[in-house]
């Protein structure tokens, strides 16, 4: 937790996506100091066609590259979100070679009750975790 999901024009490497979700956990594991182990990613890949992501009059040059992620956490300070997204920039930039005006980021909160991680028990209120 958090469960984090990637949308992303097809075509990129196993060792290319593979990259894309170990720096965006090492990223996530600084920012939310989440356990190392604690890691829900889903890679949701489309058709360029697919996918209209547009700079919101910011000025951004989108490319092929561009990535949306998607987190769904319990609360986190705007400290934290902001320390994650000048991560994600970061790590990516520099180990993914994807540009910082190609990353899009999204968090929704939920709460404890809100989580079953099996076994049709919601760990967070029973005190599993």
């Amino acid at each position: 937790m958090p469960l984090v999901q990637f949308d992303l024009v097809e075509g990129r490497s196993k060792e290319e996506l593979q990259s894309l979700l170990d720096a965006s956990h090492e990223a996530m594991v600084d920012a939310f100091q989440v356990p190392d182990l604690d890691r829900y990613q889903i890679v949701n890949q489309h058709p360029a066609h697919e996918m209209i992501i547009q700079d919101t009059g910011l000025g951004f040059e989108r490319s092929k590259d561009v990535v949306v992620i998607s987190l769904t956490s319990r609360p986190r300070t705007e400290k934290q979100k902001e320390k994650l997204y000048q991560n994600l920039a970061a790590y990516l930039q520099e180990r993914c070679n994807i540009s910082t005006e190609d990353i899009i980021i999204s968090i929704t909160n939920n709460g404890d009750s809100d989580w079953s991680f099996g076994n049709g028990k919601a760990q967070f209120l029973t005190g599993g975790l």
